[in-house]
């Protein structure tokens, strides 16, 4: 199998992966280890509709990108292209799932009394800016992932090569 460069585009997703990991965790508060239930084939129903577990899974594939974006590290063409595409659905749907998220945790009553209270020097209070500072960032991110796959279907001219 002919061995190819790792594209720029590729090495740079490698801290792409580092920040949507961190915003991952952030948005949907998915602690540092998480069990799956393995014991039969429909175990997962119930896990499979919960947010939290399905961003550790996503984060775990971040995990393995972030491992095959290390440059020496050897991989093909095809698994890079498959762990992005994995991520892809996950990735869509996570801003719009945080937003849903974060609404429905808010107090609205102190959230409404902190408007009323904005002409007061108070000290700034996280809102709405922030979501979509995080928001803008994550897309940016997202966007390199996209960027990545490209780059890695341009140099490998649509064949499956080993990339270094």
């Amino acid at each position: 199998m002919e061995e190819i460069p790792k594209p720029a585009e590729l090495l740079a997703a490698r801290t792409s992966a580092e920040v949507l990991f961190d915003l991952l965790r952030r948005w949907f508060a998915v602690p540092v280890s998480v069990s799956i239930d393995l014991r039969a084939v429909d175990s997962a129903v119930n896990e499979l509709g919960d947010p939290q577990l399905v961003m550790a899974m996503a984060m775990r594939k971040l995990q393995a990108l972030h491992l095959l974006t290390t440059p020496g590290v050897r991989t093909t063409t095809d698994v890079v292209l498959t762990v992005i595409q994995d991520l892809e659905r996950a990735l869509l749907q996570a801003p719009n799932m945080a937003l849903r998220r974060a609404a429905a945790t808010t107090d609205w009553d102190a959230a409404l009394q902190a408007l009323d209270n904005r002409d007061s020097p108070v000290e700034s209070q996280p809102g709405a800016d922030d979501a979509d500072d995080a928001i803008e960032v994550f897309r940016h991110h997202h966007a390199a992932l996209h960027e990545a796959a490209r780059a890695v279907l341009h140099a490998s001219d649509g064949e499956i090569r080993t990339l270094l």
